[in-house]
């Protein structure tokens, strides 16, 4: 998978130009930046200001939205289904996610999964999901139950495909042979974190799904924000940022440190020498990646989907990844 030559399609919607990358062996094509839901939607944001997000995304170009049953119990499947209402269907891609606790349960067991996909349709407002994912491996169910009850949804047209979500390389690959060998559909994507401060999917798991053909559609690609370059310090964060404050600070405070702040210190020539802002590098060099289809964005502002989707047509030639990769050293 390493170095094949991806084709990139240009398709210009509305007043911006994106690109589409091919989401594994799904025939699904997807745009290279999409528009996640976690934190904002049902929380941090007020919902229509969520459902003008997902207009103006798709008014750009961007076809995937992403989602799950346990953002803001439910409450995130709701807003982005209420935002779907009025796009047409056959034009959009919805992936949403299945294993944290809810009022149906919790885990990858087949009762669970069942109820849960149930409701996540209702949410949703679809009559089936494109891309239903394992939200964790669940060590407490056994694998081929969750790999027949993925079947079984396809089987019976309630979701089209599924996928994994930070399973190990080995657990992806177990779950490939099991449904080879009894004949089930195996899964065909995998949603793990990666960043320039997170790269150790870098070493077995992307190289796996290239292997196996999974189309990847990575999370946090931003590192919570921190790559945009906000935060100069750790003791001075912008009141208005996830770090402020709340169940988002949870998350960002082990970013902001003193090293991860000295290569962000680093990596801002190189942006401003191409014209981009930090987070347009950070997402241009996750797009370097054969095996990346999309990189999932967040945003709390119209105008960070519109910086963020211009990432989608840059191209980072040899000598700025090998000045990023000294940067990051």
């Amino acid at each position: 998978m390493e170095g094949e030559d991806y084709a990139d399609p240009l398709l210009r919607v509305g007043d911006a130009p994106v690109r589409y990358r091919p989401l594994g062996r799904t025939g699904l094509d997807v745009s290279v930046i999409s528009l996640g839901s976690w934190l904002t939607f049902g929380g941090s944001a007020r919902e229509q200001d969520c459902i003008d997000r997902v207009h103006r995304a798709y008014e750009l170009g961007v076809n995937y939205f992403d989602t799950a049953d346990f953002y803001e119990g439910g409450h995130a499947e709701e807003i982005l289904g209420r935002a779907l209402a009025t796009l047409p269907h056959d034009r959009v891609i919805i992936g949403t996610k299945v294993f944290y606790p809810s009022r149906m349960g919790q885990g990858l067991g087949r009762t669970h999964v069942l109820a849960e996909c149930d409701e996540s349709l209702r949410r949703l407002g679809l009559d089936v999901i494109d891309l239903y994912q394992c939200h964790r491996y669940d060590p407490g169910t056994v694998l081929e139950e969750t790999c027949h009850v993925m079947h079984d949804l396809v089987q019976a047209g309630k979701i089209r495909h599924w996928g994994v979500s930070e399973w190990t390389a080995d657990q992806i690959a177990d779950a490939i042979t099991l449904c080879e060998r009894k004949g089930l559909t195996p899964p065909a994507t995998d949603q793990p974190i990666y960043s320039m401060l997170l790269r150790h999917a870098e070493k077995e798991v992307l190289p796996a799904c290239g292997r196996f053909g999974l189309g990847v559609v990575v999370f946090s690609p931003l590192a919570e924000g921190v790559l945009t370059g906000k935060y100069r310090s750790a003791n001075r964060v912008p009141p208005d940022s996830r770090a402020a404050g709340g169940h988002g600070a949870f998350f960002v405070r082990p970013i902001i440190s003193r090293p991860n702040l000295q290569k962000i210190d680093r990596l801002r020539p190189i942006a401003s020498g191409l014209g981009l802002t930090l987070g347009q590098l950070a997402l241009a060099w996750i797009l370097r990646r054969p095996e990346v289809t999309s990189a999932i964005t967040g945003a709390t502002k119209l105008a960070h989907i519109e910086e963020n989707v211009r990432a989608a047509d840059v191209d980072l030639d040899a000598e700025t990844l090998d000045a990023i990769e000294r940067a990051l050293a």
